[in-house]
């Protein structure tokens, strides 16, 4: 046991990469994927939605919860179909836009 919590044993310094690995990428993205999970599943019609693409549109029609899909206005009478999986932020219906400037 002593030789392997050697700070020159190559073991150990790889097993301590891949914990500092996990604690500052993996664990924090998971958990970001997984709340951004959650927002999506408990869209509602009238939220604000971001996709990847960068298209911000409201929800025009609530979707189930078995739907792949759901409609979004983009514009004044302009409605295109999204999938789930390509929606990236969610905002609700009175949630103000975050400033990313610096004063």
């Amino acid at each position: 046991m002593q030789e392997f919590l050697n700070l020159s044993n190559p073991l150990f310094l790889m097993v301590a990469v891949f914990a500092i690995f996990y604690f500052l990428v993996w664990r924090p993205q998971a958990q970001q994927q997984k709340k951004l999970r959650a927002a999506v599943e408990a869209v509602r019609r009238g939220d604000t939605v971001v996709l990847n693409s960068g298209i911000v549109g409201k929800v025009a029609k609530a979707p189930a919860k078995e739907d792949a899909e759901f409609a979004i206005e983009i514009a004044d009478g302009v409605v295109v179909k999204v999938l789930r999986g390509s929606v990236g932020e969610v905002r609700a219906k009175n949630q103000p836009v975050e400033s990313k400037t610096e004063k």
